[in-house]
């Protein structure tokens, strides 16, 4: 079964940019423009893992994410966060606190990308 794939970024431009990528490897993408529409179409669709970039106006990634681990809907859906911070320069309390799957840095290589989707979702 094809595995679903949610996009979540305010720039347009990127999310064309993964949805080639992605649906070129056989994933459905589903298409967030930001927080609140990710979280308004997680309501009627479950994707198997959700790219979620951290910096977003109105609704950061971080705030997204923890929406999704309140819901039991949605809690178990794998997260890697895209972002433009190394994660080494968060601080060690912030990565902690923040129970995602993996982070890819921004800008991301196309087949690292691919590569660890494909770990994340075995």
């Amino acid at each position: 079964m094809q595995k679903k794939i949610m996009a979540v970024d305010d720039e347009p431009s990127l999310i064309k940019l993964l949805t080639a990528i992605l649906e070129n490897e056989g994933y459905e993408v589903i298409p967030a423009y930001d927080g609140k529409d990710a979280l308004k179409k997680l309501k009627k669709v479950k994707p198997d893992l959700i790219l979620l970039d951290m910096r977003m106006p109105g609704m950061t990634g971080r705030e997204v994410h923890e929406k999704i681990l309140q819901d039991p809907k949605t809690r178990d859906i794998k997260v890697i966060f895209l972002t433009i911070v190394k994660i080494s320069e968060l601080s060690e309390e912030l990565q902690k606190t923040i129970h995602v799957d993996d982070y890819i840095t921004k800008p991301y290589d196309n087949a690292d990308l691919v590569r660890r989707v494909k770990k994340v979702l075995g």
